[in-house]
C-alpha cells in the first residue's frame, strides 16, 4: 500500500512499529529511523546512489535488523503543491519498494531541506559539513513531521 493519507497509513500499522524515513535525491538517499512508539526520528546512514537494484539492496539491509514496519518517503512537490519531474521519479521509486510488503507513506517534503540547512547554518557548520549531513537530517525532519501527524491521526 502506498498512500499520502496519514490516517490510512496509521490504520495499516495499528500497533505502531519502527519506521524508515527516506529523502530520495538524485545522488544520495538520506535515511532516518524512528522508535516503535513514534516519538522521535534520528538520522541514519546515507546511501550513495548507483543503480536502483544496489540502492534498494542497501536500504533493504536496514529493514530486518531495525524491525522496520513501514516507510515514509519524502515527496518533493513544487511550492504550489503540484508535481514536478522529480516528484514523478520519487513516486516511481516508492512503487518499486512495494515488494517489501510494507505500508509506504508519501510525505510532503517541500521545506525539509531549507529547515535543516537553516539549523545547520545557525550552528555555524561549514559548507562541507552541511553537504555531508543534509540528506540524512532532511530524512529525519521528514520522518519526524510524519510521525507527529501519525500520532494525531
Amino acid at each position: 500500500m502506498i498512500t499520502a493519507a496519514p490516517a490510512e497509513f496509521r490504520a495499516a500499522l495499528p500497533d505502531g512499529g519502527r519506521l524508515l524515513g527516506l529523502d530520495v535525491g538524485t545522488k544520495t538517499i538520506g535515511t532516518a529511523l524512528c522508535d516503535a512508539g513514534w516519538s522521535f526520528a534520528s538520522p541514519a546512514p546515507l546511501v550513495r546512489r548507483t543503480k536502483f537494484t544496489a540502492d534498494k539492496g542497501a536500504l533493504a539491509a536496514l529493514l530486518t535488523p531495525q524491525s522496520i514496519r513501514g516507510v515514509v518517503v519524502g515527496l518533493p512537490l513544487n511550492l504550489d503543491g503540484s508535481d514536478s519531474p522529480r516528484t514523478q521519479s520519487t513516486r516511481a521509486f516508492a512503487r518499486n519498494l512495494r515488494d517489501w510488503q510494507l505500508p509506504i507513506l508519501l510525505w510532503d517534503e517541500r521545506w525539509s531541506t531549507v529547515a535543516v540547512e537553516r539549523v545547520m547554518i545557525e550552528q555555524d557548520l561549514s559548507r562541507a559539513k552541511r553537504a555531508e549531513r543534509v540528506d540524512s537530517l532532511a530524512a529525519a525532519h521528514i520522518l519526524q513531521a510524519a510521525i507527529d501527524a501519525l500520532v494525531n491521526a
